[in-house]
C-alpha cells in the first residue's frame, strides 16, 4: 500500500508540471516555438509514461487473472482451445515467434506500454486539465485495475480515446475503431449503440422510454440473463454465473455515479447545459448509474459500467475547470487557480469535496486491492525475485 500510495502522489505531482494542450497549441500558433515550460511539460509527461508502463510492465503475478492469462498464453501458443478474440490470439503468436518461446513477460510488458501510452494521450488531448484528470486516473484507481484483465482495459483505454470521434460526429472512424477493439475484447460492441444514444438529444418521451427499459432489467432478469448469454456465450457455464454482484457489489459504482450526478447538477446551469462534451459525459454516467443499479445481476456488470463511467476522467474537470472565477488570473497551472483568491467560492469548495472524496476513495481502494477480484496487491516484480510463474505455479 505505501508504494501505490507513494507513486499516486508522485505520478500526480509531475502531472502538475505537464501544461495543457490547448496552452501548447496556442503558444506553438503564436510563433514562439518550444518555450522551457513546453520543454518542462513534455519531460514531465513522457516521465510519467515511463513510471506507469514500467511498473506495470515489470509486475509479476499481480492482478487476479494472471496466472490464467499465461496459461491462456500456453494454449494459444501450442494451438489449444481459447476463448479469446482472434486479434489478441494472433498478437501472442507473434510475439512468442519474435522471442523464440512463451515470453508471457513481453506480451504484459507490451499491453502495459501500450494501455499507458492510449490513456494518457486521450487525457492530455481530451481534458480541460490534464492534471486533474491525470489524479482521478491515480486516486479512483484505474490505472491500478489496468494490472487485471489485459486485453479489457487495453479496449477500456481505446474507448476513452474514441470519445473525441463522437464529439466530432465522425461516426465512421468512431465505428472503425470500435471494430478494431472487439478483435481483443468483444464485449467492446456495446458502447456504439451507448454512446451513440448519449450523443443524441434527449426528448421527454425518450428518457421515459430509456426509464421503462431500465426497470424492466430487475423485473426480468431471466430473460435478460437469456439475451446477454446469447449475445456473450463464453460465459454460459463458467464461475461467473455462479457469483451474485448484486447490489452490494456494485455498490462502489454507485457511490462513484451518484457523486459525479451530484456534483454535476449542482453545476449543471454553468458548465453541463450549454457545453457539448460535458452533457455527452454526463449522459454516460447517467447510463452507468442506471447499469448499476438496475442491472447489477449481470455477470461482471462493472465490466459494462467502466465502458460508461470512466468518461469521469474528463467529466470532473470539465464541471471544475467550468465554474466562473470572481477575478480570473492569467498564467500559472489550473490546479493551482483553483485555490487562489480569485477563484469562485463555489467553485473552491466543490474542487474541495472532490478532492476529499476521490482521497477516500483511493484510500479504501488501497484496503481492498488485495481481495479476490481485485489482487493488485502486493506488488511484486520479477526483477527483485527469482520465482516466474508458469502453467498455474511458481518455478524457479
Amino acid at each position: 500500500m505505501i508504494f501505490y500510495g507513494l507513486l499516486g502522489a508522485v505520478t500526480i505531482a509531475l502531472a502538475c508540471l505537464v501544461e495543457n494542450r490547448a496552452s501548447c497549441r496556442a503558444k506553438a500558433g503564436g510563433g514562439m516555438g518550444m518555450t522551457r515550460r513546453q520543454a518542462c511539460s513534455y519531460a514531465a509527461l513522457f516521465t510519467l509514461f515511463l513510471v506507469l508502463a514500467g511498473t506495470a510492465a515489470l509486475r509479476i503475478d499481480v492482478g487476479n487473472d494472471y496466472g490464467n492469462y499465461v496459461n491462456t498464453f500456453h494454449e494459444i501458443y501450442v494451438g489449444g482451445y481459447v476463448v479469446t478474440e482472434p486479434g489478441f490470439n494472433w498478437l501472442v503468436r507473434f510475439l512468442f515467434l519474435l522471442s523464440g518461446g512463451e515470453n508471457y513477460l513481453l506480451v504484459f510488458g507490451l499491453f502495459a506500454v501500450v494501455t499507458a501510452v492510449i490513456f494518457l494521450k486521450a487525457m492530455y488531448d481530451q481534458s480541460v486539465d490534464f492534471t486533474l484528470s491525470f489524479a482521478l486516473f491515480m486516486l479512483l484507481g484505474l490505472y491500478f485495475r489496468t494490472f487485471n484483465t489485459v486485453r479489457y482495459y487495453f479496449v477500456l483505454a481505446v474507448t476513452l480515446y474514441s470519445l473525441r470521434y463522437v464529439l466530432k460526429r465522425e461516426y465512421g472512424k468512431f465505428v472503425l475503431l470500435i471494430l478494431l477493439a472487439a478483435l481483443f475484447h468483444k464485449s467492446v460492441l456495446v458502447v456504439i449503440p451507448l454512446y451513440l444514444i448519449a450523443a443524441l438529444p434527449w426528448k421527454k418521451w425518450q428518457v421515459a422510454l430509456g426509464a421503462a427499459f431500465a426497470v424492466s432489467l430487475p423485473l426480468f432478469q431471466g430473460f435478460w440473463m437469456k439475451v446477454v448469454l446469447w449475445l456473450y456465450p463464453s460465459y454460459q457455464n463458467t464461475v461467473y454465473l455462479q457469483k451474485e454482484t448484486g447490489l452490494e457489489g456494485s455498490l462502489m459504482g454507485i457511490i462513484r455515479c451518484a457523486a459525479v450526478l451530484l456534483l454535476g447538477l449542482f453545476a449543471y446551469q454553468e458548465t453541463i447545459k450549454e457545453n457539448r462534451a460535458n452533457l455527452f459525459y454526463f449522459k454516460l454516467n447517467l447510463l452507468g448509474l442506471a447499469l448499476y443499479t438496475c442491472a447489477s445481476f449481470l455477470p461482471l456488470v462493472s465490466r459494462f459500467g467502466y465502458y460508461l463511467i470512466t468518461a469521469h476522467v474528463l467529466l470532473v474537470p470539465g464541471i471544475l475547470m467550468g465554474m466562473p472565477d470572481e477575478a480570473p488570473e492569467p498564467g500559472g497551472t489550473s490546479v493551482l487557480r483553483l485555490l487562489k483568491k480569485g477563484a469562485g467560492k463555489k467553485k473552491k469548495v466543490m474542487f474541495l469535496l472532490t478532492a476529499a472524496f476521490c482521497l477516500l476513495y483511493f484510500a479504501y481502494f488501497l484496503l481492498t486491492a488485495h481481495q479476490e477480484g481485485v489482487r493488485v496487491l502486493p506488488y511484486h516484480s520479477w526483477i527483485f525475485t527469482e520465482k516466474e510463474w508458469l502453467n498455474g505455479s511458481f518455478i524457479f
